[in-house]
């Protein structure tokens, strides 16, 4: 059914609803509703804001206000209700208004769209070492253990899960089977999981051998793209501006969070790295890092990548920046973009 036939069923079923329960004589349209917040209204974290309603009828018992389905307020009156945003997740946020009068209720709806209350800060980098990369690797994700890198390289009939030494040796290599394009990649203890693009799919292997373990499900989105692993939880980005957290061990989700500027939602999220609590977030076909908060999803700042040296690409289209490791122990963090010659050893600058 497409979305013109869509909107059509949705106005006959609104249309007959107005005549059911009294006959041919239509119900009254007139109905409370919110005067504040204005519906899609852009409101920064943490400020206050007024729910003011217009009532058809002031002789009200009671008026529960909820964000979400959370309960935020308590009203006995027709009063407005000043509710603080502090601590409220970032994104498309329903308000509702339940309003109870002798035994019958009436709700009021209306949204808004929690931004970022900070601007992001402006940094830089400076490149501490260069090493050599395989332009074989079309990168999806990429991790520091032990000395090594383990890497996600994709693409129909070149997807390979990898362990590479610092010098750009390709020390183990498991292929993967040409009808999966694979993605983000992340170690979990002594197993490794890795996504598949949109296949519906992922991938458990043994670290040390990488024989493969199981496979498992993964239809909760609509494509796979980037993985990183904080000690306790999985995040996972799919091209939207949702991170999703899943479970260590059934990598099933339980949670997500929104990722905003003080601008809007922040999509193409791509690669993923965790870094000193920190979410790092290659954004795709660009040439920024967006550095996260987990617990908000607010873009704390933006690392400006432009200019990193590397070999010229035969398609210009191909070339993109992804592909964030961190060194837990010597504190170094390395990038590189898909099959780039080049890895590089970066350290961050605050402009």
């Amino acid at each position: 059914m497409n979305f013109r036939n869509l909107s059509l069923l949705a106005l006959s079923v609104a249309v007959l609803a107005l005549y059911s329960c009294n006959g041919d004589k239509p119900q009254s349209s007139s109905s409370s509703y919110f005067t504040n917040p204005e519906t899609g209204a852009v409101i920064k974290a943490g400020e206050e804001l007024a729910l003011k309603i217009h009532f058809t009828d002031e002789s009200i018992d009671s008026v529960v206000y909820l964000v979400d389905t959370l309960q935020v307020g308590l009203r006995k009156d027709t009063s407005q209700f000043n509710f603080s945003t502090t601590n409220t997740p970032l994104g498309n946020r329903l308000i509702t208004a339940k309003i109870y009068r002798n035994g019958v209720t009436e709700e009021a709806t209306s949204n808004i769209i929690l931004v970022s209350a900070t601007k992001p800060a402006a940094y830089s980098y400076k490149i501490i070492n260069t090493y050599p990369h395989s332009i074989t690797s079309y990168v999806e994700g990429l991790e520091f253990h032990d000395g090594v890198f383990y890497e996600s390289a994709g693409d129909y009939g070149h997807s390979s899960l990898r362990k590479v030494s610092l010098e750009g040796k390709v020390l183990q290599q498991q292929d993967v089977d040409k009808q999966y394009f694979a993605e983000g990649m992340t170690v979990i203890g002594d197993k490794i999981i890795q996504l598949t693009y949109r296949e519906k799919v992922g991938f458990e292997y043994d670290k040390e051998t990488f024989k493969l373990l199981k496979t498992f499900p993964y239809n909760y989105a609509n494509e796979g793209w980037g993985l990183t692993f904080d000690g306790e939880t999985v995040y996972n980005t799919d091209g939207s501006n949702t991170i999703y957290k899943l479970d260590k061990n059934t990598y099933l989700p339980k949670g997500s969070i929104e990722v905003y500027d003080d601008k809007g939602p922040v999509t193409q999220l791509n690669e993923l790295e965790w870094i000193d609590g920190k979410l790092y977030a290659n954004i795709y076909t660009s040439e920024l890092i967006a550095i996260i908060d987990p617990k908000t999803g607010a873009v704390e700042a933006y690392i400006n990548m432009m200019g990193l040296p590397h070999g010229e690409l035969g398609d210009p289209q191909q070339d993109v920046l992804n592909g964030i490791a961190y060194d837990k122990i010597g504190k170094r963090i390395f990038v590189t973009g898909k099959r780039w010659d080049k890895l590089f050893q970066i350290e961050v600058i605050k402009k």
